[in-house]
Parts: C-alpha cells; structure tokens; sequence
C-alpha cells in the first residue's frame, strides 16, 4: 500500500522583511496557519531565525534556515554551520536553491556535501533541484533532474533519503510568474520519485517527500498539492502575504 505522507508547505521569505516587519508578519500569520493538516515551515533569513521561533513557539510552525555551511567550524566569515543551527533548535534548512546556484557559485557537489552535513547536523535538509527553460524547451528535463538528483542523494544511506526532503524547482518559474502545470510538476515529482525507487527501493521512495516550488500561490496550490507524487511546495514570494493562509489551508 502506498504512504501516506503528510504535506509540507515551506515559505522561502528570501533577503525580505526587517526584523520589526518580520515580527510583525509571524505574529500576524501565527493562528491563521497552525494546523494539523500540513507539516508548515517558514524559512527564513539568519537575523530572524530567533525572533520568528520565539514568536511559534507553542505552535505547530517550525523554522527553517536557508542556506549552510559545510564546515562544523573554521575561518569561514560569514557562514553558518549546522551545528550553530541544530543548537538553536532549528529543525529544517533550504540547500541548493537556484538562486545559490546562480549567484553564489554552488554545484552539485556543493549541494550534496552540504546536505550530508546536515544530516549530520541532525537537520532536516529540503533540497533543491530543477532546470533551466532552455532546458526544458530542449526536452533535457528528466536528463537534468536525474543528473542533479543522482550527485545530491551521493553517499547517503536509504535511511539518509527517507529523512530528506526534495523540492522541484523549475528554474523557468521561480518568480516570473510562470508555473509549471499540475501535470508537468507531477511528471517530474513521479520521475523523481521512480529513480529513488530504482536506487533505494519502493519503500523509501514512498517515505521521501517531494515539494514543487516555482510561483506557488493561493490560485495553483490545491491543483498542484492534489497531485499524487507531490506532497507539498516550497513557496516563495506567496509565503509573505496575506493569502499564505490560503496556500497552507489548500484543502
């Protein structure tokens, strides 16, 4: 019998929000999306890690960061360690998001040293992959999403991937407006799902879960989240507004 796997909805708030608007905006949304339902995650940028746990605290929302470093420690200025994270209580953490990838120089490689720290962190990695339109347009999805997917999951144990979390994020659709149809998503969580079947086997492949990321909103949540190989999203721009609420409750 397949899994049941409880949904997450994680809100990627990026370089947004001062910490007074942050606190603002956790205190705002703290009741409106407590639920039982959904597994819901706010990442958020280091300087507000703190005060948005300090504000859930007692809630069922849990805080995520997101991004890391792959040292414990060591003369890495301005970096954050896993264990720094873990020690605050921080369960969750966004490695490899394409705007890493574009901005910050991180590989593959990178994406999967990391993600074996956090593991080793005793943190909750949500890992990111996804391609290009012009990989998309020149039919090397699954080419590229196999690719990715194959060096992040390297030298991790079936036990490692059923605790990770992947996040399809078609680089096309991370805040242009343009979002992959339910369809499409599901084509690609299904892929995604199928090769960690081949490597680790069925029942791992129906414990891990796969979110979609790429313009999620109040409008295409329940169309994409109903989808059977997606369990979840990885919301951007949506996760600071209002109408959050009603990519949490998509039911």
């Amino acid at each position: 019998m397949p899994k049941i796997r409880k949904k997450v909805v994680a809100g990627n708030w990026k370089m947004n929000l001062l910490p007074s608007q942050a606190k603002s905006f956790a205190q705002e949304m703290k009741t409106k999306i407590d639920t039982d339902k959904v597994e819901v995650v706010l990442c958020v940028p280091f300087v507000h890690l703190q005060p948005v746990m300090d504000i859930m605290s007692g809630t069922k929302i849990k805080v995520g960061a997101q991004n890391m470093h792959y040292a414990d420690e060591g003369a890495y200025t301005g970096e954050i360690s896993g264990k720094m994270l873990a020690e605050m209580g921080v369960p969750y953490v966004i490695i490899g998001h394409s705007e890493r990838r574009e901005y910050f120089n991180e590989t593959d490689t990178t994406v999967n040293i990391k993600s074996l720290k956090a593991l080793e962190s005793g943190l909750t990695p949500i890992i990111c992959i996804g391609e290009t339109l012009k990989q998309r347009e020149t039919e090397r999805t699954f080419d590229v999403i196999s690719k990715q997917l194959s060096i992040a999951i390297n030298k991790m144990s079936a036990e490692d991937v059923k605790k990770i979390i992947i996040a399809y994020e078609p680089i096309w659709a991370i805040g242009t407006g343009r979002t992959a149809t339910a369809i499409q998503a599901e084509q690609v969580c299904a892929a995604i799902r199928k090769q960690i079947d081949a490597e680790f086997g069925y029942d791992v492949s129906e414990e891990i879960r796969i979110l979609y990321g790429g313009s999620v909103s109040d409008a295409n949540a329940k169309d994409l989240f109903s989808m059977p190989n997606i369990d979840g999203g990885l919301v951007g721009g949506a996760s600071l507004k209002p109408s959050f609420e009603q990519v949490v409750c998509f039911e």
